[in-house]
């Protein structure tokens, strides 16, 4: 006995042992787990403590906190309180079937933890999905009023905007809590014998019928209120209006037959609801279900097919007269929605005849034609600036214009930024400690180029140097930053951080040596002054060597969420944002520029657009799925990130715009006023392009103000494909930005504009042009004042993609192409083709651009000639200049700002017939060449043949080194001969 005992003694403390190691291992787990939630949240509250907007960050996580509370609190208490009466009041002695009283076993000794653990668990899952609503609240208790009514029920607009999508959202989730609530309470009473069934009768008690009767009239009453809500709703959905058109907002058979229907269907829910409450109190279940089975029979045929009926026999037959007053509602709130109500429409007899000094009224305008394409000199930066491989260029530079000496000059810019992934030597403390920034900014004329057809740039190099003044040029916030950097040291350390090239090495290991260093002194990011703050970006990162490398300090910032679109979006919530932030010089400092959209889809009778669909186009990408639709849009905020700091300033660019204003109650002092603007800033703000795209995709054909004529769709437009790009991509021509006057303007400005074509499927209808849209992107009085030149419809001003074909067709620029491709060595490439309403006409101007097809590394676009076309006739020259003068009869009586770049041309092809075959009228020999120009382009093409040579013998002998030489000797070669074949 005592042997036995003992022998059992050592199990009890081995159980309890077990059980305290279970319990404190769940305890540090979830210790660690709690840590990294709070290592977020800290890591949150430092960055926008550090950026100046802690506010915002707090007001969401208040709002968050509450609106997940609220939504607990609503469904959990709803669904105890059923199951608590239904248990409360359960028949004492009734006597169940045997199957019950297995589930009452069963579930009895957890029925207090059901009783209050389903509520808890229902409740949370409505608190998340509550929480994700509190915008929606938010406006609604900020709400402003936009000061226009509805046509239809004459509300204020922010009743459609922030009330009615409340008070729904309100009516949404109190249904499914007294959906869930209802069930719970059937499902108590039945399993403790509040509901008996035996064979086909049902009993219920007093009790059960009460709070089942009551829930049932709660339930029935809460969809009477949304039907009634559902009435307004019509004029923000769409609307047939013909057996296959529709638009926006209520139509002839919703107001007469849907709307009503709404009304009738209410006051039938209220009704039934009524009869609940009645059986409630007398215990007849009859009438309530009769009712409710007339409701759904009277949703159908009044709510679906009495519409369905009106829309069919009545408007399809006479929908332009019937449906003209709902058209002509559609078509203003479209206008005023998209701020497209007060555009300046000028009838535009565009002539397609050319004569000498055509263009002599237009000289300010030929003066600043950019025939830099921005999409296509990006690699040419690169070469001839990028330096180093430690630097790259945006795939698509940016268009601003700078004062040069006193004069407006249209410009091509680009930031040089860190490459990190192009690193020869990549290890943690160089990605985070040294490589940290890019360095200074590099501009060119829009309309000027050297003399072998590089750009010609007014800010270059490293240290900058050009027209620019002096600023900061380390941009240690960009679109291509790392990920995240860790800067700054004690005064009197050595700095670390490589600042630029300045030596012989090109290694990563030599930057110390091989270039410049720096040490950030800006306050860009949070410090890492404490253990505990460097604990929190360890985990933030997965980053140990945060924590242990000697190079982190209390002088040490983190910098990160670096991408000046993040930075705005993370500061503002609410704003979306242009997808092109742009770079430029303000005050001594790079500063990038994003515009920022406030935007609804909730405005009555405005058509629907999806915005990232709409503004898609050569530069813009498809999106994978479009969730974000609009129909009211305002550019209400110009932000500023400065590429040193990382500071982040919102500026109200349109004060008046209530969405914003009712942001602003929101989010209180976050955004300044336009007045803090500074004059230099102001001189780089331009119209932002994707709001330019929207703009444009709804005057396709809301540009018809006449309802019988917009039902018609005789006059729909369309934006015309870029014809630079190959058919099968069939997308949308970009919008350009342009110095220019344009007709009926007082002066000229920096413009964005694009073209329109037919809406047809005629392939020989779309060939002609029906319209061209500008608007002044100038700050100032006449900002945003949009310009629509219409074409007369008999007109015959051929379209981009013609001129394009013209361009193609054509056999003397066929010639000279082919000529330039220098026995397929090279590759000739289209650039922009531009549009500008001058000389009374339209003239179409395309740069064209020449790179070797060897090397495709090292090799880049030259620009060596530019076609221009007005009306059917064409030149191809080797300067703008003498392209104009070639096609207006050898004077344009205007000079381009090219007119020194590249001499005289002797291979001109002259003017062009209608077909572009033309004849020759050139200064030169037609197609083909001088003595001089033969003898040197053989010469250039002997020295490349023997380049190549070299290259591969090079190659094969793996010499690198004598590789790289020849390839030197290739690229020069390939610049003789167009020297050559220019001069």
């Amino acid at each position: 006995m005592t042997s036995s005992t003992a022998s059992t003694q050592p199990k009890a403390p081995r159980g309890r042992s077990r059980a305290a190691f279970a319990i404190t291992a769940a305890a540090i787990a979830v210790l660690v787990i709690l840590f990294f939630i709070f290592s977020g949240l800290y890591a949150d509250v430092l960055w926008f403590d550090q950026v100046g907007y802690l506010e915002v960050l707090t007001t969401q996580w208040y709002a968050t906190v509450i609106m997940f509370v609220v939504g607990f609190l609503a469904m959990a208490l709803l669904v105890w309180l059923s199951i608590f009466i239904a248990f409360r009041a359960r028949p004492v002695y009734a006597k169940l079937n045997s199957q019950l009283d297995r589930y009452q076993q069963v579930i009895e000794p957890l029925r207090r933890l059901a009783m209050y653990g389903i509520p808890i668990v229902i409740g949370i899952f409505m608190g998340v999905s509550t929480a994700t609503r509190w915008p929606t609240v938010l406006q609604f208790l900020n709400r402003t009023s936009f000061g226009t009514v509805d046509p239809q029920f004459h509300l204020d607009v922010s009743f459609y905007v922030y009330e009615l999508p409340f008070y729904r959202g309100v009516i949404a989730y109190a249904s499914a809590a007294v959906i869930v609530a209802g069930l719970a309470a059937l499902a108590t009473n039945y399993l403790y014998g509040g509901i008996r069934i035996s064979g086909r009768e049902v009993r219920v008690t007093r009790s059960a019928r009460i709070q089942l009767a009551l829930t049932a009239a709660i339930y029935v009453a809460l969809q009477a209120v949304s039907v009634w809500l559902d009435q307004y709703a019509t004029l923000t959905d769409e609307s047939p209006i013909g057996a296959s058109a529709t638009i926006t907002g209520a139509g002839y058979t919703d107001v007469n037959a849907t709307i009503p229907s709404k009304v009738i269907l209410a006051g039938i829910a209220a009704l039934v609801a009524v009869l609940f409450i009645l059986t409630a109190a007398i215990g007849r279940w009859r009438l309530p279900l009769i009712a409710t089975g007339l409701l759904i029979v009277s949703s159908l045929v009044i709510g679906s097919i009495y519409p369905a009926i009106v829309q069919n026999l009545q408007v399809n037959a006479s929908a332009r007269t019937l449906e003209a007053k709902y058209i002509k509602y559609s078509i203003n709130a479209t206008r005023e929605a998209y701020g497209v109500d007060d555009v300046n429409v000028v009838q535009y007899n565009a002539k397609t005849d050319v004569e000498a000094g055509q263009l002599r009224a237009d000289a300010e305008t030929t003066a600043q034609i950019r025939i830099l394409d921005p999409a296509q000199v990006s690699k040419t930066f690169g070469q001839l600036q990028q330096v180093r491989q430690y630097y790259q260029f945006a795939p698509q530079l940016d268009v601003d214009r700078y004062t040069i000496k006193g004069r407006t000059q249209d410009t091509v810019i680009a930031v040089r930024e860190l490459d990190s992934a192009n690193q020869s030597s990549n290890s943690w403390y160089n990605d985070t400690l040294v490589y940290t920034h890019g360095y200074g900014i590099v501009a060119a004329y829009g309309n000027q180029r050297a003399v072998n057809g590089e750009p010609k740039f007014l800010e270059s190099d490293i240290p900058p140097k050009g027209s620019l003044g002096n600023f900061q040029p380390r941009i240690y916030f960009g679109e291509e930053s790392p990920e995240y950097s860790i800067v700054g040291a004690p005064k009197g350390s050595k700095d670390v951080e490589f600042d630029y090239p300045s030596g012989g090495g090109n290694t990563a290991s030599d930057a110390t040596s091989d270039g410049a260093t720096t040490t950030y002194t800006g306050n860009g990011g949070p410090k890492l002054d404490t253990f505990l703050k460097q604990l929190t970006y360890a985990i933030h990162f997965g980053s140990s060597e945060i924590l242990f490398s000697q190079a982190v300090n209390k002088d040490s910032q983190v910098l990160y969420d670096r991408d000046p679109k993040t930075r705005v979006e993370k500061v503002a919530p609410y704003l979306t944002l242009d997808s092109d932030p742009y770079p430029a010089v303000v005050n001594g400092h790079v500063v990038w520029l994003v515009d920022g959209y406030t935007t609804t889809a909730d405005y009555p009778y405005s058509r629907v657009e999806q915005l990232s669909n709409t503004i898609v186009d050569t530069y813009t990408p498809q999106p994978g799925y479009a969730l974000d639709d609009v129909n009211y849009i305002r550019n209400s905020v110009k932000a500023t990130v400065d590429a040193y700091s990382g500071k982040v300033t919102l500026y109200a660019w349109d004060d008046k715009d209530p969405v914003l204003k009712t942001w602003e109650k929101i989010f209180p002092s976050t955004v300044k006023p336009q007045s803090d603007m500074s004059a230099q800033l102001l001189a780089h703000v331009r119209y932002p392009a994707d709001l330019f795209k929207v703009q444009r995709s709804i005057l396709q054909t809301y540009h018809v103000t006449d309802a019988g004529s917009f039902y018609s769709g005789v006059d729909a437009w369309s934006v015309p494909n870029d014809p630079t790009q190959p058919k099968s991509s069939a997308v949308a021509q970009p919008p350009y930005y342009l110095t220019m006057q344009v007709p009926d303007t007082k002066k000229p400005a920096f413009t964005l504009y694009s073209t329109y074509i037919p809406k047809s499927g005629s392939s020989s209808s779309k060939s002609v042009l029906t319209g061209y849209l500008s608007v002044d992107s100038d700050a100032g009085p006449n900002y945003g004042k949009m310009t629509l030149l219409t074409l007369p419809k008999q007109g015959t001003v051929p379209g981009p993609g013609r001129v394009q074909n013209t361009f193609d067709s054509d056999p003397k620029v066929s010639t000279e192409l082919n000529q330039l491709r220098i026995g397929g060595q090279t590759q000739v490439i289209y650039g922009n083709l531009l549009t500008l309403p001058v000389g009374g006409g339209l003239l179409y101007v395309q740069p064209v651009y020449v790179q070797s097809s060897e090397n495709a590394d090292t090799s880049y676009p030259l620009l060596q000639k530019v076609l221009v076309a007005f009306g059917d006739q064409i030149a191809f020259e080797s300067t703008l200049d003498a392209a104009l003068d070639q096609l207006f009869g050898g004077d344009s009586g205007a000079s381009a700002g090219d007119n020194g770049a590249g001499g005289s041309s002797g291979s001109g092809s002259g003017t062009g017939t209608g077909t572009g075959t033309g004849t020759g009228t050139g200064t030169g020999t037609g197609a083909g060449l001088t003595q001089a120009q033969s003898a040197a382009l053989q010469k250039a093409l002997g020295e490349y043949q023997a380049a190549l040579t070299a290259r591969t013998a090079a190659y094969a002998a793996n010499d690198l080194v004598g590789a790289a030489k020849a390839d030197q000797q290739m690229q020069d070669a390939i610049k003789a001969a167009m020297t050559a074949i220019g001069e």
